[in-house]
């Protein structure tokens, strides 16, 4: 290790070698860079030289990641969950492409050691995107989100731990405002009376998804949790969608948690910690794009009932997540990680302005969705 480039720290590299060997990676190690993507794990990409099978020399690179266990304190649920999803997407469709974690010699798909909790998985050569106007990136997205949907369509969600419990459980979100509402610990409720008014007012609606799981209405899926545009990799030349990544939150959930979630995040008109509230809300264009890729997929395997309720959980996100982060400003921005001592409110607002404008749109957001899942159920 004494020959490294001066851009690569001995002892990093030392541990990324050591984490290789325990998941029987062959052929010489010979550089690491640190990827700076996502805000909780640390990643690096690192590289080893393997024989090509006539004698020539090839790179061949992974990912290697150290998790982040204070904000994933199940580590090992969390890691069950992606080997259990992705075992069964190679076994039933080989011919996708899917995210690959190696196992150790004891079959495990992590590591656990004095250093932190390590995985590693195959690096995959693409492109990503923050967010994007270009329709078809978007209508890609869409169909890349329903076609993970659809290959766990089967799969029995219920064998899935709940890593984050109660993570979409929209009443229980309300009750903790609610609480801290009461108490208001740092004596900020009366700045934000007017937010709280409105959000209490269309609790029940919010609530819907919910409501209706609860009242078996609606079934139980696999759900990524995490359906921004980002966590999409696309190829370098064809942006052809390649794979979904970040599985990291994947848990038993409702279909419209990850629809919502996915149209909250990117058919906004601004960015979600934008300071002008007033300039927010749903672009129908991203949300037709998304939505044609997301049913194109998915029409066959979903529910009336759940199709019925896709346009609602834009709303129902929306708002959930406004109570969050209304939650963690009165509550002392604990939680959020923030750039001003306001920057809660603002995404309070933000959201609110979004959901505002949903619900004013709700008819034509139904109406797409109905289109597309007759359309594409056939």
């Amino acid at each position: 290790m004494s020959n490294l480039p001066e851009t690569m720290n001995p002892d990093v590299a030392h541990k990324l070698l050591k984490v290789g060997e325990v998941f029987r990676i062959p052929g010489p190690f010979f550089s690491y860079e640190e990827i700076k993507m996502g805000n909780v794990n640390h990643t690096y990409k690192v590289n080893y030289i393997r024989d090509d099978g006539s004698g020539m020399a090839k790179i061949k690179s992974y990912l290697v990641q150290r998790v982040n266990t204070y904000a994933f304190q199940r580590p090992l649920e969390l890691m069950s969950n992606i080997d259990k999803v992705t075992e069964y997407i190679h076994a039933n469709f080989p011919t996708v492409k899917c995210l690959h974690f190696h196992h150790t010699a004891e079959r495990h798909n992590y590591l656990m050691d004095e250093d932190g909790f390590w995985r590693l998985s195959n690096y995959v050569p693409s492109v990503t995107f923050n967010s994007c106007e270009d329709l078809e990136i978007v209508r890609s997205a869409g169909q890349a989100f329903g076609d993970f949907q659809m290959m766990l369509s089967e799969f029995d969600a219920s064998s899935l731990y709940y890593t984050i419990p109660d993570f979409h459980n929209t009443r229980k979100r309300y009750e903790k405002l609610k609480a801290d509402m009461a108490e208001d610990p740092c004596g900020r409720v009366a700045e934000v009376r007017e937010e709280l008014d409105w959000l209490l007012s269309v609790e029940d609606e919010a609530c819907k998804l919910t409501d209706l799981y609860e009242a078996g209405e609606l079934p139980l899926r696999v759900t990524h949790n995490d359906t921004k545009i980002n966590n999409v990799l696309f190829d370098e030349e064809s942006l052809k969608p390649l794979v979904v990544i970040d599985l990291d939150t994947v848990m038993p959930g409702l279909v419209g948690h990850d629809f919502g979630d996915a149209i909250r995040f990117a058919a906004n008109f601004v960015e979600e910690d934008s300071p002008e509230a007033e300039k927010a809300g749903l672009n129908l264009n991203i949300y037709w794009a998304f939505a044609e890729g997301f049913l194109k997929e998915t029409a066959p395997a979903l529910t009336e009932a759940e199709v019925a309720t896709l346009g609602d959980s834009c709303f129902t996100l929306a708002c959930e997540l406004s109570t969050r982060f209304l939650d963690d400003y009165i509550t002392g921005d604990k939680y959020f990680k923030i750039k001003d001592p306001k920057h809660n409110l603002t995404r309070t607002r933000c959201q609110i302005a979004l959901a505002k404008d949903m619900r004013k749109k709700m008819d034509a957001m139904n109406a797409i969705v109905r289109d597309g899942w007759v359309r594409y159920k056939k």
